[in-house]
């Protein structure tokens, strides 16, 4: 591995091999998603408790301040939205020359294994890796899932997860799902980060899903709606930061998050 590969990852994954992600970008294909209507006021308090800030280039330029000391992923695919047809019909949407400008340690984009658009995405994903790979770029892929929630199965997102390792992904980022998500993991040949989990109805759950997939091997988490949609996302991500970095458990991150609240009220 290169040099300039090997230095962007370790700004990217801690000393201690795990991370924590924030992503803000959303807004590529929800528009002004809640919580997100003004993303770089949304993130401020929540910067310093990330490893990395993961958004689009005209969220990165418009919204966060040039002087942020916290690496970039950059989000470089897109082309649709909640109100088109089909949110698998993406494409790579910005150039290396743009990667490079922005100073990003990192991109990221999607795929969508089993949807119509299948061929389309994985052939993005591995033309992205040939380009990033001549400038040390490393790529982040995600396995995402569309509307179509239900395939968050370990067999599917292990299919996902290992397509994008052999094409050239450096990370991937998957969903958690409650059975056999360390046969995701163990199926994967590069570091692994959580998008998200089951739907939850609690701080408490969040905090139950990314205790247990680190356990099951992931590095640590992508998450951004459980995070900044929360009623206290200061406390949430410091809370989740505990578990990633300093080995809490699911309890005590959530006495940790309790306390935060009560010191804030």
């Amino acid at each position: 591995m290169e040099w300039g590969m090997k230095n962007r990852l370790s700004k990217l994954i801690q000393s201690d091999g795990k991370a924590l992600f924030l992503p803000i970008d959303h807004g590529y294909f929800q528009g002004p998603t809640t919580k997100l209507e003004r993303p770089g006021e949304t993130i401020k308090p929540l910067v310093e408790y990330a490893d990395a800030i993961m958004l689009t280039r005209g969220v990165l330029r418009n919204c966060v301040d040039p002087k942020i000391n916290k690496p970039i992923i950059l989000r470089v695919s897109g082309g649709a939205s909640v109100v088109g047809e089909d949110l698998a019909n993406e494409t790579i949407i910005t150039s290396i020359n743009e990667i490079i400008r922005l100073n990003a340690s990192a991109v990221s984009m999607s795929i969508f294994i089993g949807s119509n658009y299948e061929h389309q995405t994985l052939k993005n994903l591995a033309k992205l890796v040939d380009i990033c790979e001549d400038y040390g770029v490393p790529v982040m892929a995600v396995t995402a899932v569309g509307r179509e929630l239900e395939k968050r199965t370990a067999r599917y997102l292990g299919l996902c997860c290992r397509i994008a390792a052999e094409l050239g992904a450096r990370v991937v980022k998957t969903y958690y799902c409650e059975e056999d998500f360390a046969k995701v993991v163990n199926g994967c040949p590069v570091p692994v980060v959580i998008a998200g989990g089951p739907k939850v109805t609690s701080q408490f759950e969040v905090f139950n899903f990314v205790y247990d997939g680190l356990q099951q091997g992931a590095i640590g988490v992508n998450l951004g709606r459980n995070i900044w949609q929360t009623q206290n996302p200061v406390a949430a991500i410091r809370a989740i930061r505990a578990i990633i970095h300093e080995n809490y458990t699911a309890k005590e991150a959530n006495e940790l998050f309790n306390k935060i609240v009560a010191e804030k009220e």
